[in-house]
């Protein structure tokens, strides 16, 4: 046996033969060189026999789409399995025919496609049920500040089926698919920000954190109030991860993980903001799981039109053109509106960093004049203030060190001047004094 003939990536068809269809089923398996077996099948008039044969993964919406057109209607019963190998030289010359190594060759079939998009959805129950359980965890994780609890909620987040499966709906004409993914993808944000809201809302009155608690001072909470376009790439590149593990039949779990990334935790600190309330500073959580959640659909769409997905019926071709185009479109002028306020607030933090540094270099350089010399700076700060999500510097804090019994009145005025200078708002400067004896 030579490693030529030992074939993976295989699935294995069982077709039911209606009467009437035998002969036109097994002359076109001859035609294209496919090894089938025949067995007769008893127990139904309507079918007389059960064809098995094996297919290359990018065979198989080809062999079944010329099968369907020569009269098999969906109301024979086509089942397609994973094979774990075909040991065959035949079958390597039909691999070699199909398979020419690119995305389209690698995928699975439509139908497959199609059934899987439907698997990874759960029943309405279900998914509302994991949805508020998801929501919860991470709400618990966002106010412990605990990655680790935060990661656990993605895990059971059940987002991934109908995050793509309205991609899924629109490229193979599939409107019901598509109307269901797109209802439960509202439904699940609204859900997951309303169950961490209520939840943080309990939490707080029964006093479980701390009643001070400031969020902008939990390192998970506050780096979701003010999102910059690095989301984009998250939601972006789980869209695209989502629709290649899935068109080509590879595990989806882990891909999975990565959409509930983009989905579930900023869900839980928008709920979260609103418990505190504090609705303004939920706006950017809300951005971020909208723009997140629209850019896993468009790239999710744009990989499967790439892929080479297109629907069943030929005459419905151009039509289903028309509309991917307008989904697209739409998809693509929305994230970029988001884009622009995702810009904004990165825009807004590149000017407070570029403030504090600044300001910065400003007391370096005073402390390194001659009459200063003996005082050195000892902490440097920038507090933000909370209007969230275009933070602007609020306060600096500049704490100095000194020789005991020595002061410099003027310093305080000079660095307040030199600092301010760089502000576009008033800043207060706070000067803290501390002697320090050398020994």
């Amino acid at each position: 046996m030579t490693p030529g003939n030992l074939c993976r990536h295989v699935r294995l068809v069982q077709l039911t033969v209606p009467t009437g269809k035998r002969e036109t089923i097994l002359e076109i398996l001859d035609e294209r060189r496919i090894d089938y077996v025949v067995t007769d099948e008893t127990s139904s008039r309507k079918y007389t026999a059960v064809v098995y044969f094996p297919l290359p993964d990018a065979a198989v919406e080809p062999v079944l789409d010329e099968i369907q057109d020569a009269g098999i209607d969906e109301d024979a019963y086509t089942v397609v399995v994973d094979a774990e190998t075909v040991v065959s030289r035949q079958f390597q010359a039909l691999r070699d025919e199909y398979e020419d190594g690119d995305v389209g060759s690698d995928r699975i079939s439509r139908q497959e496609l199609q059934a899987e998009a439907d698997d990874l959805t759960p029943s309405f129950p279900v998914y509302v049920i994991m949805t508020v359980i998801s929501a919860v965890v991470a709400t618990a994780g966002l106010l412990l500040d605990s990655p680790a609890v935060v990661v656990g909620s993605m895990v059971i987040a059940p987002l991934i089926g109908p995050a793509l499966g309205a991609s899924v709906g629109t490229v193979i004409d599939d409107e019901e698919l598509f109307v269901e993914s797109v209802t439960y993808q509202i439904l699940g944000v609204v859900v997951a920000i309303g169950a961490a809201a209520i939840f943080a809302v309990l939490v707080r009155s029964l006093n479980i954190v701390p009643p001070d608690l400031v969020l902008s001072n939990v390192g998970e909470i506050s780096e979701r109030l003010a999102p910059d376009l690095l989301s984009l790439a998250i939601a972006l590149g789980a869209g695209i991860a989502g629709v290649v593990s899935i068109a080509t039949g590879t595990s989806v779990a882990l891909v999975g993980v990565m959409i509930a990334a983009a989905l579930i935790p900023p869900a839980g600190v928008a709920g979260i903001a609103l418990a505190w309330g504090q609705p303004t500073s939920a706006i950017g959580a809300t951005v971020l799981v909208l723009v997140n959640l629209l850019s896993v659909n468009l790239a999710g769409l744009l990989t499967l039109w790439y892929a080479g997905y297109r629907p069943e019926n030929l005459f419905s071709l151009g039509e289903t053109e028309e509309r991917v185009r307008k989904r697209i479109a739409g998809l693509a002028l929305i994230v970029l509106v988001f884009a622009v306020f995702l810009g904004g607030i990165t825009y807004a933090s590149y000017e407070s960093g570029t403030f504090e540094q600044d300001a910065r270099d400003e007391v370096e350089s005073v402390l390194a004049q001659d009459q200063y010399e003996d005082y050195q700076l000892l902490e440097f700060r920038v507090v933000m203030d909370d209007d969230y999500p275009f933070r602007n510097p609020e306060r600096v804090i500049v704490t100095i060190g000194g020789p005991p019994g020595e002061s410099a009145p003027e310093l305080a005025d000079i660095l307040n001047d030199r600092i301010s200078r760089h502000a576009d708002r008033p800043v207060t400067v706070e000067i803290r004094y501390i002697e320090v004896v050398e020994r």
